[in-house]
């Protein structure tokens, strides 16, 4: 329904997501020996997994002039700590990323997310939230953001041993994103949906 939308519809919504960094090791690409053109295929992608020991879980922000606050997440992530999320770091990061206080929300259809209070704060609070599916990492660009900070800390890992060391790392490099990157990122919303409807809902290049 918002395939046909023009670029600066997507200029003044947020996107929100979480992501979970290995204090040790890296959650990084991977390399994969496969037959030409079959990236995609599902027997040569590696699941994602949210959770586990020695890692942090974040959740953030992202508008097409920058990324919002960091949030560091210990334990789970769950509808009280997502709505906590919303109040304190939402509208904070709006202001600090220069948004209009009329954005809208983009986020998945998690059960977290859609819980009803969470789901009646954000009716509270925005004009709109745009619909996706519950599970849309090909179609949200703040994976991109993601994928630079777990690529800066492979780099890096020689210098990370706990969490606090991990943190100032986050932090860090996501001060350095500028809003070219933000901006090129989120400038690829239709070509990412007219992509995901062509495969159908399968793995895409994004």
């Amino acid at each position: 329904m918002y395939v046909k939308q023009p670029t600066e519809f997507w200029k003044n919504i947020i996107f929100v997501d979480e992501s979970k960094y290995n204090i040790f090791g890296s959650d990084g690409k991977q390399k994969v020996w496969h037959i030409l053109n079959t990236a995609l295929h599902i027997t040569n992608l590696r699941s994602t997994v949210k959770y586990g020991d020695d890692n942090q879980l974040i959740w953030g922000c992202m508008a097409r002039s920058g990324v919002g606050n960091l949030d560091f997440i210990d334990g789970t992530m769950n509808k009280c700590v997502y709505f906590d999320n919303l109040k304190r770091n939402l509208k904070q990061s709006a202001s600090n990323l220069d948004i209009s206080r009329h954005f809208k929300l983009y986020q998945d259809n998690e059960k977290k997310h859609t819980a009803d209070i969470c789901k009646l704060w954000v009716l509270y609070h925005f004009p709109g939230v745009i619909k996706t599916p519950s599970q849309s990492s090909d179609l949200n660009p703040i994976e991109h953001v993601w994928d630079y900070l777990k690529q800066k800390k492979k780099y890096n890992d020689h210098n990370i041993s706990n969490k606090q060391e991990l943190r100032k790392h986050l932090i860090g490099e996501s001060a350095k994103i500028n809003g070219s990157f933000s901006a090129k990122s989120i400038k690829s919303m239709s070509n990412r949906q007219r992509e995901v409807i062509m495969c159908k809902g399968g793995p895409t290049r994004y």
